[in-house]
């Protein structure tokens, strides 16, 4: 995985971006995601159909030490997952059907405290970032014109941007993940 910090700083955010070259270190990406995360933080994922939402998330679970298979929420809307070691459960959301936002994710009837939970939200920009002045917002695009070994274009290449907002991130160490 490569990374590269991005110059966001004026606006108080902190940023970078890792290029992510098959769907395994898109899980690795989120193993390294899970040490940076307490409970009560809001991740929310953003990217195309089959850019890697899921398999990033799928890793963030294996990072936490989550009981049951991480799978897309589709048709679920939110599937909790308890931690087996002591620590936050994960929350995992697909709100691509929430048109509602907060009302419709309270109406769910999570058996889940959110402060309590790291809350992860597929497909959650612009209805769900008023959960928490503080996010880890994940965008996902499929990096164009990069060429496989066999001179093919790589459909699996992913350049990830990992933006950081409020307090709670000033300062963070975000430069681990694209190691």
């Amino acid at each position: 995985m490569g990374m590269e910090a991005i110059g966001m700083e004026a606006i108080g955010m902190e940023a970078i971006r890792v290029t992510v070259k098959t769907p395994e270190q898109m899980r690795e990406l989120g193993r390294r995601l899970a040490p940076l995360l307490r409970a009560g933080d809001l991740v929310v994922l953003s990217g195309d159909l089959g850019a890697g939402k899921t398999t990033l998330t799928r890793g963030l679970g294996e990072g936490m030490g989550v009981r049951g298979a991480v799978t897309s929420p589709t048709f679920v809307i939110a599937r909790v997952h308890p931690s087996l070691s002591g620590g936050p459960a994960l929350v995992h959301v697909d709100a691509y059907r929430l048109s509602g936002g907060l009302d419709e994710m309270e109406d769910l009837d999570l058996d889940v405290s959110l402060p309590e939970s790291v809350v992860v939200v597929e497909w959650g920009e612009g209805k769900v970032e008023e959960l928490s002045d503080d996010r880890l917002q994940l965008v996902i695009h499929r990096a164009v014109g990069e060429v496989a070994g066999n001179g093919q274009e790589d459909h699996d290449v992913r350049e990830v941007v990992v933006t950081g907002v409020g307090a709670r991130w000033a300062g963070a160490d975000l430069a681990g993940l694209g190691v």
